[in-house]
């Protein structure tokens, strides 16, 4: 979906350089919270090229395999970032039992300062990771990816936050009401589905697609006065909870 505009601080000016923080000042009368990426900003958010889709999005049915390995990779990663205060939750459609997705593992893992790299991606190379995406303007995220993940996964997505961050609270929120609300997650997998018969140059450009019933669905859960969900890494320091509940931003 499109990206949130990060809070900005009124006297730091314009938000520059970030490929996802929305380039709209949050309280513009009108201005919608979310907009679509161009293609400009979709490669400066890249390491390297932006691969190209030119087609449509491939998806597939529910793999129960998904949450095990899930468990297992992040029990690899953790195993790997001992030295490091964080969390890893399973996020994205592979999260929630009945949705259909495409065969990729979403993980989101907090550290203190994704911005400070040489903390986590040196030890996550050495697991098969690469860092993909770089977005120091929000949020400091990162995303960095392995492939040939285990049989039922493609591969999957690292995406990395500081602690205590909203948007991992969005993520969390949106996956566990799906998981909890069969109307939403049938609404959200037709969605997917009708979408992903179009054809779509990159990949964001799909997911930019379904912000509109992705903020149809929390605007619903908020209303419903759902409980909010603690950002990881806001309450105990190192918790992980790697079979926890998982989301669809």
């Amino acid at each position: 979906m499109g990206r949130r505009e990060k809070p900005i601080d009124p006297g730091a000016g314009p938000v520059q350089g970030s490929a996802f923080a929305l380039r709209t000042p949050r309280g513009e009368a009108g201005s919608p919270p979310y907009r679509a990426m161009g293609a400009e900003e979709i490669h400066a958010a890249n390491v390297g090229t932006a691969p190209k889709l030119n087609g449509r999005v491939t998806l597939v049915d529910h793999d129960p395999r998904w949450p095990l390995v899930f468990a297992a990779e992040a029990a690899r990663v953790g195993g790997a970032l001992t030295d490091l205060r964080h969390t890893i939750e399973h996020v994205g459609s592979t999260s929630v039992p009945g949705l259909p997705a495409k065969p990729v593992i979403d993980m989101l893992l907090t550290v203190p300062d994704p911005g400070e790299e040489a903390t986590y991606v040196p030890v996550l190379e050495q697991l098969g990771y690469t860092l993909a995406i770089r977005e120091p303007d929000w949020y400091q995220h990162r995303v960095l990816r392995r492939y040939d993940l285990a049989p039922g996964a493609a591969s999957a997505n690292l995406h990395v936050f500081p602690a205590g961050c909203e948007e991992t609270a969005r993520m969390l929120r949106f996956r566990d009401w799906l998981r909890a609300h069969d109307d939403d997650r049938d609404l959200y997998a037709r969605t997917k589905r009708a979408l992903a018969e179009r054809t779509w140059e990159y990949l964001q450009n799909y997911a930019d697609a379904k912000t509109g019933v992705v903020e149809e669905i929390l605007a619903r859960a908020a209303g419903a006065g759902e409980e909010a969900v603690d950002p990881p890494g806001a309450d105990e320091p190192g918790a992980r909870d790697a079979e926890g509940p998982g989301a669809e931003r």
